[in-house]
């Protein structure tokens, strides 16, 4: 009976303690907001309650080959038995303690493609948002090593990996695609640039467009879009321009897909998530690698001269800082400054240029520079504010605003 009275009275005890505290709140002059921490859900509750995830909607799904499944102890097992045999060997010990074992790379590199390299690819390729932008909700595990290099002038080679940085001076010719296959299987070989459409927001520029190969040999592949080296316009910054290997159940027609004039970029329009629909039952991805490029000097050649267009340049709108409203008397404020806060920057930095091409002649080499430049006297003798005396002070060491033009 004394159990049930405790039950009933609960609530009641509660809502005493809450006015309780909040009369002492009051008492010392301030007041709650919201229920107070005992009662109220935590940081932690609320942000998980906020971030909660739909698994319908954030489920992806694996469109490419299933890996073999191993379990984690297995490969453990492996591992301990490959590191008991090579504590055992009598000839890796002496050349370690010589200082003379050397590590085969390429042995080192063949088994993590073998075993944990096609998932940290994978994670590579989210964090670029790879699968996002080319297969929405999709995704795959790269099987197959394929293997992209680019040819240097030196006879050297550049390759492409997961992310790695390549000008556009580098790869205008058409890349060398290697990789393991059984001559009997059918490839197809797709370069696509998900950032630098024109005019569409959704659509690439597929660069090279190759299917129908038989096995590795890309020379006997049929071409469906010829190669064209990746243009990203100045001042958009990096370019992903992304690799992708499938695998074809039978021979397919590309023929609707097909370019014959390669300076056109309006017939290079692709997306990746509608060619991969149409052909979802027949085509299988299991490759990649990417590479990021961005604008150089070479690329204005390039439009000019290939794509017979005028260069396009953007540059980046950032979002305006918050400047106090101007004063008609402003007090204790630098003179120069506080005008220039409220004019165009694109101006000032006109000024500057305009200022700098009247010191240069054309026909004559530049003026060496002064070892000690605020040594030399003002040009003008008349008075010269303090203000004004302080910019050319400036602009003789370098500093500030003259450097936006150099």
């Amino acid at each position: 009976m004394a159990t049930r009275l405790c039950c009933v009275r609960l609530p009641y005890v509660e809502n005493i303690l809450l006015n309780i505290q909040n009369n002492v709140i009051k008492r010392n002059g301030h007041w709650m907001r919201g229920k107070p921490p005992g009662i109220a859900r935590s940081l932690e509750q609320r942000l998980a309650e906020m971030n909660k995830e739909d698994k319908t909607l954030t489920y992806r799904i694996d469109i490419g080959f299933p890996l073999p499944s191993r379990t984690k102890s297995e490969k453990l097992y492996e591992r301990m038995v490959h590191l008991k045999k090579q504590r055992k060997d009598a000839k890796i010990e002496k050349l370690v303690r010589s200082q003379q074992l050397e590590v085969n790379l390429e042995e080192v590199r063949k088994d993590w493609l073998e075993t944990d390299g096609p998932f940290h690819i994978r994670k590579i390729a989210d964090h670029y948002s790879v699968y996002e932008h080319l297969f929405g909700d999709a995704y795959f595990i790269p099987r197959t090593n394929l293997k992209v290099f680019y040819e240097l002038p030196n006879n050297d080679l550049c390759p492409v990996y997961y992310g790695n940085i390549i000008k556009p001076s580098t790869t205008t010719k058409i890349p060398i695609i290697e990789y393991d296959a059984n001559k009997e299987d059918l490839y197809t070989v797709l370069l696509t640039n998900p950032d630098g459409h024109f005019s569409e927001k959704d659509k690439e520029y597929v660069h090279l467009f190759i299917a129908n190969i038989p096995g590795s040999d890309i020379s006997k592949g049929e071409t469906i879009v010829p190669y064209l080296q990746p243009f990203p316009p100045k001042g958009t910054g990096y370019h992903r321009h992304i690799f992708i290997l499938y695998k074809q159940d039978k021979k397919l027609d590309f023929d609707k897909l097909k370019v014959n004039d390669s300076i056109d970029l309006s017939k290079r329009s692709f997306n990746t998530l509608d060619f991969y629909r149409e052909n979802q039952d027949f085509i299988t991805p299991t490759g990649l690698c990417f590479f990021q490029s961005d604008w150089d000097p070479s690329l204005t050649n390039f439009y000019h001269k290939v794509l017979n267009m005028q260069e396009p340049k953007f540059e980046y709108d950032f979002p305006r800082p918050y400047i106090k409203r101007q004063e008609w008397f402003p007090l204790r404020e630098p003179f120069d400054k506080y005008m220039d806060k409220y004019r165009d920057p694109k101006e000032i930095n006109k000024e500057y240029l305009m200022k700098k091409l009247k010191e240069v002649h054309p026909f004559k080499e530049p003026e060496p520079e002064l070892m000690f430049p605020n040594a030399q006297k003002f040009e003008r003798e008349t008075y010269l504010p303090s203000w004004l005396k302080e910019r050319i002070r400036k602009d003789r060491l370098g500093i500030g605003r003259i450097n936006e033009i150099k």
